[in-house]
């Protein structure tokens, strides 16, 4: 269908009482639809109301008294989690019946070897990324681990 008979027939359908039009022309499938405006609603209010009766504030202001709230005591924590890069399983120590590499409360540098992740017969070493302390080891040697799953913590 040529674009000229097109405009023609949606120029139809805005000017008729028609709602909607569709032609099948061949293989081609034309459809119209002439959507109705938006009218607007009058609502009346009685003559016995005055308007200002009815004035809401959409954002009501909101007054707290903070002389009465309890006070908080916020420990900033600034510990360091290192992070699963991948599914495999977790292993404490190089071999078995070896010490592990690190364990609570050992002071590590970036760059040293924190544990070994087992995934697909390969063992990965994963190292710690920064300097800093042990202060938690969340998982136990031979758990399988998860992508992106906490490891260790470091303060």
């Amino acid at each position: 269908m040529d674009l000229k008979k097109l405009k023609k027939l949606i120029d139809m359908v805005e000017s008729s009482a028609i709602a909607e039009l569709e032609i099948t022309e061949g293989e081609e499938k034309i459809r119209i639809v002439k959507i109705p405006p938006l009218q607007n609603q009058l609502v009346s209010i009685p003559a016995n109301l005055s308007s200002r009766d009815y004035v809401v504030s959409a954002n009501p202001p909101v007054t707290r008294d903070l002389s009465s709230a309890p006070e908080l005591d916020v420990e900033v924590v600034q510990d360091f989690i290192i992070r699963s890069p991948m599914v495999g399983t977790f292993y404490r120590s190089p071999a078995p019946g070896q010490p592990p590499f690190v364990s609570v409360g050992a002071s590590v540098k970036a760059g040293d070897v924190l544990c070994i992740l087992e995934a697909m017969k390969l063992l990965n070493e994963i190292e710690a990324e920064c300097s800093g302390v042990i202060k938690s080891i969340f998982v136990e040697d031979g758990e399988p681990v998860e992508f992106n799953q906490p490891l260790f913590s470091l303060c």
